[in-house]
């Protein structure tokens, strides 16, 4: 029976999670994932080899540079494709072109489109597709059938076994590399890095940001080992990683001017060196459209400030590196007089690492959680964050409560921090009113 509604194609697609199947470090079952994406994406006729596309890795700040990315490129007047996770939201975020979300009946047609396919699959040989896997066909499908001129795509975990590893990118796009996925990527910077360099291609450039020197030293050599110019987005320029080369100046200061927080300078610069170096590879984004890009990009749930009295402040930081620097931010951006933390995190979260960032600044926590399974429990939580603070402690199990809670208790100067997940994030935003689960 053809699929006719939205909700069955979301229970198409979240039909496949298997809550047994766990990832893992050895690079023999990961390697294992990517052979069933790519067996499956040549099933669907192989629509990533039809797209021109930048893939961009990295730990924190991937989603940010890809919305710039994606900014630059729209205003050159180019149709741009966008995939991203998680999804704040609606599921339908996490595929969108020119920013606009796929809609509900494309979805509808690209999931009966895909599901014979998968019907079809040699389960037997590669195992049985995930959720994920039919979400990046579908995407693919979707911007090959759009005939989009340029496809910016987001590495889900890691990225040398991603599914975004099986596209061949025009320039391979590496953000701030900090711990984070430990159990499945490596406990060591140098492992987590090797895992990130994994997009580099042979004779595409590859562009990252100034990193720890474990981190530089493996991108280093991946760029050496597979063939791949490797570029460094630096304060005052693009510089080539080895002395060969000219630099390439910045055509504006990378400041964005609707993604606030000083760490999204370095994800400007990111930005702005991926498009120079697109430039380079034919794709034409001249430098009014970088600037343009640079003053428009808009990425929710990253440093969102809400006015108010009190303001509210939304951020999925959700590593201890990403903790500290939503604090730097905070304290040189947003005068305040208490903060009041709303926190809460999933499962493979190192959450005493943001817990020792952020909770010895507030006057009052909450402890919440999302409504996803991956949502850590609220004791545990607490046990770990009670450490590091002498502030009272309250938990409210659902985010909306939670925030409503915090609004009660918080002055007109004060400013409410709700951050730890991409998926609190997200119901904190639907909780304001700034978006509707779908």
């Amino acid at each position: 029976m053809p699929i006719t509604t939205y909700q069955e194609a979301l229970d198409y697609i979240y039909s496949f999670i298997d809550p047994t199947r766990q990832g893992s470090p050895d690079p023999a079952i990961a390697a294992r994932g990517l052979a069933r994406i790519t067996a499956l994406l040549a099933d669907a006729g192989n629509p990533h080899q039809q797209l021109r596309a930048v893939v961009v890795a990295g730990t924190k700040g991937k989603g940010s540079t890809c919305a710039m990315i994606e900014a630059m490129a729209r205003a050159a007047g180019l149709k741009v494709g966008l995939w991203t996770s998680p999804h704040l939201s609606s599921y339908r975020e996490r595929i969108q072109i020119d920013r606009e979300p796929i809609t509900q009946p494309t979805l509808i047609e690209l999931v009966n489109t895909v599901q014979p396919v998968v019907e079809a699959f040699d389960v037997a040989t590669y195992g049985r597709p995930s959720t994920f896997d039919i979400g990046f066909v579908i995407a693919m499908r979707h911007f090959a059938d759009s005939m989009v001129d340029l496809a910016v795509v987001e590495v889900g975990l890691g990225g040398r076994y991603d599914a975004a590893a099986t596209i061949n990118p025009l320039v391979a796009v590496i953000s701030s590399i900090s711990f984070d996925h430990m159990a499945i990527l490596g406990p060591t910077l140098r492992e987590i890095a090797f895992n990130k360099a994994g997009i580099m291609r042979t004779g595409r450039p590859a562009i990252t940001v100034p990193q720890r020197a474990e981190a530089a030293q493996v991108l280093a050599a991946e760029s050496q080992s597979v063939g791949a110019p490797l570029w460094l987005a630096a304060e005052a320029a693009v510089e080539p990683w080895r002395a060969t080369g000219q630099p390439l100046r910045y055509p504006a200061q990378p400041q964005p001017g609707k993604l606030r927080g000083a760490f999204q300078r370095e994800n400007a610069r990111l930005a702005m060196g991926t498009a120079l170096l697109l430039r380079q590879q034919g794709i034409a984004i001249d430098d009014t459209a970088i600037r343009q890009g640079l003053a428009e990009a808009w990425w929710p749930g990253r440093f969102e400030l809400i006015d108010g009295a009190p303001r509210i402040l939304i951020d999925g930081a959700h590593n201890g590196d990403s903790a500290e620097k939503l604090w730097q931010a905070i304290a040189a951006e947003v005068p305040h007089r208490r903060c009041i933390l709303v926190l809460g995190t999933s499962r493979d979260k190192d959450i005493a690492a943001i817990a020792a960032a952020l909770a010895p600044h507030a006057a009052q926590i909450i402890i919440t959680r999302s409504s996803h399974p991956k949502a850590m429990d609220l004791d545990r939580i607490a046990a770990e964050v009670e450490p590091y603070t002498t502030a009272p402690l309250q938990i409210v199990p659902v985010v909306a409560e939670a925030l409503a809670a915090a609004r009660a208790m918080a002055g007109p100067e004060d400013l409410i921090c709700v951050t730890g997940s991409l998926f609190v994030a997200g119901a904190a935003r639907e909780a304001l009113g700034l978006a509707v689960a779908d």
